[in-house]
């Protein structure tokens, strides 16, 4: 089974974190999944920013974002060029190494 690694983040993991994840999951699922409470306002449908991440790791190995997800990801706090809307990257076979940006945007909250 793949490995997700979660850099630290002073909320979410501040020491960071490291688990298996099932192949097919959202890595917003398998964040969720593994008490990585990570924001996902819209309830994973891709309609916000929330759960952004950037994968440091792995990003070669998912299927590329398709046309509402890079849409919603100009939008997001800190984007970089290996930005993904975690509800939208589904795990395959391959570690993943995924950074949570110290800030999202969320405007139900703000």
């Amino acid at each position: 089974m793949p490995q997700i690694i979660v850099l630290p983040h002073p909320e979410l993991a501040p020491d960071g974190a490291a688990f298996e994840a099932e192949p097919g999951v959202s890595i917003c699922d398998a964040l969720l999944q593994n008490d990585v409470e990570i924001e996902h306002a819209c309830e994973k449908s891709c309609a916000c920013t929330t759960c952004h991440v950037i994968v440091r790791e792995g990003f070669d190995t998912l299927d590329e974002a398709d046309e509402l997800e890079e849409d919603y990801l100009d939008k997001a706090w800190g984007v970089e060029p290996e930005s993904r809307l975690s509800c939208q990257a589904i795990v395959k076979q391959d570690d993943l190494v995924v950074e949570i940006p110290k800030y999202t945007i969320n405007h139900a909250r703000e």
